[in-house]
């Protein structure tokens, strides 16, 4: 085999940065629906050429795309079966009943505070910032219209809540594809990325409370009531809605394997939707009497496919709503294959050691790499699989725990995707809230300060775990 050069190691994802580019160009926030996947399968394949160029046999590179899925098939799963828990715990009146009850805590001079506490809480809950935003964050924006708050403000507190709820929810895809690329156990991933996480919220929601303070005024509870009327219309609210969530954390608390906890939390909102929902049963599944045959189709149903209730304000994809995800990474995993079993990756590796002498500048040079790949492959996936390829053997070599990387790779790839105008992220949000990407973000507090807390603690030393191994 012949010696890679860094050119011909780097070309691949040169390729895979223009073809990206390309498509937000051309397709915009649905490149993820397809375009995205087939520029991997195409730069994967410019790669397997140049592999044969050195001497590299298919054989050799197939096992490598064959391992490399196979090593996200653990995330795979859990995205599977958090799709069915979404629509089981929003059938089951669970995450209406976290909506309701959290928008009812608004105060005109903590508007900002409690918004962005309201989109974590709710982002935690189900585990998409996505979803956060189309739901609850429509609302708060026309409530903060009202209440004469620069629309701009509000974007950031909603987006600020939303990506931290993200982040530290067990339910949510990129933390769950953060952890599978670092190598390391989902809980463990999110109480090491706590350590950062707490102090970027809390600074941010102190902020919040600064700035609020600045406006003041009565709240016009038209908004608020009509979210609150739908859901009562279509839901039985009741604090029992919450017993559900708190054998989930009794769950997670004890070490339960996440698939297992995912699974008992998806049966237990069929249950609750069952003995609760009979009106959302029956709109479901189209029956006209509530029996079991109602019950199990609509059950079904939400575990498996797109549901909408009250006007569009609450929506699920199910399982089905993961294949986009999921097809994404198949094919990611593929170009991963690639260039790991080629040498390519070792190569950009062993260049990029060269240039990171300590544990701080390795830190800062996978931080920036994510960062690199949300502004020019424009998704914040990629962001988050393409580094921890990239950068896994070296933090291994550097007797580092993995969370080291995991962490890093959501403190930037997830959180800096949404403050970019031609990322997928960040036209979604411009589009759901109206606000233009370069209004919101200077105010998504939380967004800005997580990529620099985990600078801070890897130069300051703080928290860098070593590995046992």
């Amino acid at each position: 085999m012949k010696k890679i050069n860094i050119f011909w190691a780097f070309s691949p994802i040169l390729l895979l940065i223009v073809l990206l580019s390309l498509n937000v160009i051309f397709f915009s926030d649905n490149a993820t629906s397809g375009a995205n996947q087939i520029a991997l399968v195409i730069s994967a394949m410019f790669g397997v050429l140049i592999a044969k160029k050195f001497g590299i046999k298919w054989e050799n590179l197939q096992k490598g795309i064959i391992e490399s899925i196979s090593s996200s098939m653990n995330a795979i799963l859990i995205l599977l079966i958090i799709g069915s828990l979404a629509g089981t715990w929003l059938i089951s009146g669970i995450i209406p009943a976290m909506i309701y009850y959290g928008v009812q805590i608004l105060d005109p001079n903590i508007f900002l505070f409690a918004t962005c506490i309201i989109c974590a809480i709710v982002a935690s809950a189900i585990g998409s910032s996505w979803t956060t935003v189309a739901t609850i964050g429509i609302a708060l924006i026309s409530i903060g219209k009202v209440l004469g708050i620069p629309i701009e403000l509000t974007a950031g507190a909603i987006i600020s809540g939303g990506y931290f709820g993200d982040k530290i929810s067990p339910l949510s895809d990129t933390t769950n594809l953060a952890s599978a690329m670092g190598g390391v156990n989902l809980i463990t991933h999110i109480k090491y990325m706590l350590y950062t996480t707490l102090p970027s919220i809390t600074i941010s929601l102190i902020l919040f409370l600064i700035i609020g303070f600045q406006f003041s005024g009565e709240i016009d509870r038209t908004e608020i009531n009509n979210i609150l009327n739908s859901i009562e219309t279509n839901f039985k609210i009741t604090p029992l809605l919450f017993i559900t969530p708190l054998v989930m954390i009794y769950l997670i608390i004890k070490k339960t394997a996440p698939f297992p906890a995912l699974f008992i939390g998806t049966i237990l909102g069929a249950v609750t939707a069952f003995l609760f929902q009979e009106n959302i049963i029956l709109l479901i599944s189209g029956e006209q009497i509530f029996n079991y045959t109602a019950a199990y189709k609509a059950i079904m149903q939400a575990m498996f496919g797109d549901i909408s209730i009250g006007n569009n304000l609450l929506e699920s994809g199910g399982m089905k709503g993961m294949l986009n995800t999921i097809w994404l990474i198949i094919c990611a995993m593929i170009f991963g294959g690639v260039m790991e079993k080629s040498g390519f990756l070792k190569s950009i590796a062993n260049r990029i050691m060269q240039n990171t002498k300590t544990n701080g500048s390795l830190v800062a040079s996978t931080a920036g790499t994510c960062l690199f790949f949300n502004m020019t492959a424009a998704d914040q996936y990629l962001a988050i699989i393409v580094p921890g390829r990239m950068y896994k053997e070296i933090y291994k070599k550097r007797k580092l725990a993995p969370e080291n990387l995991s962490r890093t790779l959501e403190d930037t790839g997830t959180v800096t995707s949404v403050l970019i105008p031609w990322n997928t992220c960040g036209a979604y949000h411009y589009g759901i809230l109206g606000v233009s990407t370069f209004a919101y973000l200077p105010y998504c507090f939380f967004n800005l300060i997580s990529p620099v807390m985990t600078l801070v603690y890897a130069y300051a030393k703080i928290k860098i775990r070593k590995s046992d191994v």
